[in-house]
């Protein structure tokens, strides 16, 4: 699953929500896809950490002219959990 590119997972996840809220679903149907959606949340979180720690921020310059980068530390705002 993790071969799926992230806007690709998050769409079907977002489809994936619509069925699920929509209740038309039978039960074995309904839990397939959730478990098709934990799969997916988990590929995106991995994706999404991965390009956080590519991530840097330029904080100045040295003496010679050369920037002076450092990892970005996201601080998170927003408490709910996926």
């Amino acid at each position: 699953m993790n071969e799926i590119p992230f806007e690709q997972a998050l769409a079907e996840l977002e489809s994936i929500v619509r069925d699920l809220e929509d209740g038309r679903l039978g039960l074995d149907d309904a839990l397939s896809r959730y478990e098709r959606g934990i799969g997916l949340i988990q590929t995106c979180q991995a994706r999404l950490q991965a390009a956080e720690q590519r991530i840097v921020m330029l904080t100045g310059t040295d003496d010679d002219g050369e920037p002076i980068l450092q990892p970005f530390r996201h601080t998170r705002t927003d408490t709910r959990r996926i």
